[in-house]
């Protein structure tokens, strides 16, 4: 089969690789008929990770089951299906727990397994024609059958629920207020996540005029940071009282100006959230990176002005998503035209297109917001 592959920096190609075959009891092989570009494949690509070269990229992923295994009792051949990127058990004490991305059972020595991602496990992912599912009643949902609403159930794999994660961490409650930092994918997808929960003002802080216009037409507030200080904006706006929440969206490769600074979003949330208001941080931090010019964030370490924190007592929620805990939900909301989380999509391409696609996204050229590939088609 054809499949995206990590060649180093700033490289990846599509190969012929292996087809993947049931390996335990409980696996699935399913035909990907969409899988995702993520920002936080670009960590990777840009050789930000400790990513070798072989690994197959993809863990947004959908599509149909082609086989299954014998202990697979809830799936059937031709059921439609989206997967967490989240690999997990099911039965572990955090898999039960509800926090699926924190398995402790499919990724020995680490909380946590995912499609195609480093030190996220031994799994393949799916920006290739097949992919094999591990624990594949638990960790598939299905979806009606046919192709209807296909842009806006691939998000479900990751982007949605972990904008709608982020909001949830920082503690929202309907009628609050609430800035946003990074209006990428899972950015956009938190600002959309708290339009639909009842938000009375969402403001969105990114540089990129098609991203910006993406939030504006959703009914956020765009905040252009390369105009002014993001913050200084935002009292403004609230006549200096600030924000009830807020969301980080963006991670470790967080900029100010040109300039990369890991630690700039954390600080201009801690200054714009109001006292006794809620951080949510989805935005994705390692435990190194061997790339960055800070030698603190080298060795997974940040310096916060832990002391205005402390001093406003805001709470601050981290971690990824656990996707088991909204996707049903959101899905229901989807199809009963409540919610229709494509409108972030900018490109559907094949998946020889990915070479060029990682390229243009990861300089945000062209306005290449989300990339949805199909492999199959």
């Amino acid at each position: 089969m054809k499949a995206v592959v990590y060649e180093g920096p700033f490289t990846v190609s599509v190969k012929e690789v292996p087809d993947p075959r049931i390996e335990h009891p409980a696996d699935a092989i399913i035909r990907v008929t969409t899988t995702c570009i993520c920002g936080s494949d670009l960590h990777m690509y840009e050789g930000r990770t400790a990513a070798e070269p072989g690994i197959i990229f993809g863990h947004e992923n959908m599509g149909v089951v082609v086989e299954i295994g014998s202990g697979v009792s809830r799936l059937k051949v031709g059921d439609r299906v989206v997967l967490p990127f989240n690999v997990a058990c099911g039965h572990c004490r955090n898999c039960e727990a509800g926090f699926s991305a924190f398995c402790t059972e499919v990724n020995p020595g680490f909380a946590g397994g995912a499609y195609g991602y480093v030190a996220m496990g031994p799994y393949r992912g799916g920006q290739a024609q097949y992919l094999r599912v591990p624990y594949a009643d638990y960790n598939a949902l299905s979806l009606p059958a046919g192709t209807e609403f296909e842009e806006d159930f691939a998000l479900l794999a990751d982007i949605f629920p972990t904008g709608w994660h982020g909001v949830s961490l920082s503690g929202f409650q309907p009628g609050e207020t609430i800035a946003i930092f990074g209006a990428g994918p899972v950015g956009l997808m938190a600002a959309y996540s708290a339009v639909l929960r009842g938000a009375s003002r969402v403001y969105i802080v990114d540089k990129v005029a098609e991203r910006l216009e993406k939030a504006r037409l959703i009914g956020a507030i765009p905040i252009n940071f390369a105009v002014s200080d993001p913050v200084e904006q935002i009292f403004e706006w609230t006549h200096g009282e600030g924000v009830d929440r807020g969301v980080d969206a963006v991670g470790y490769q967080a900029v100010h100006g040109d300039r990369e600074v890991p630690n700039v979003v954390l600080d201009s949330l801690i200054r714009v959230v109001r006292p006794t208001g809620g951080i949510g941080v989805p935005g994705l931090y390692v435990p190194s990176d061997p790339g960055s010019g800070d030698m603190l964030a080298r060795e997974g370490y940040l310096t916060l002005a832990f002391g205005k924190l402390f001093e406003k007592g805001l709470r601050l929620g981290t971690g990824q998503c656990n996707v088991k805990s909204y996707n049903r939900y959101l899905r229901d909301l989807i199809v009963a035209g409540k919610a229709k989380p494509s409108f972030v999509v900018s490109h559907e391409l094949p998946l020889e297109a990915a070479p060029e696609a990682y390229d243009k996204f990861d300089r945000r050229v062209e306005g290449y917001t989300k990339v949805l590939l199909h492999p199959n088609d």
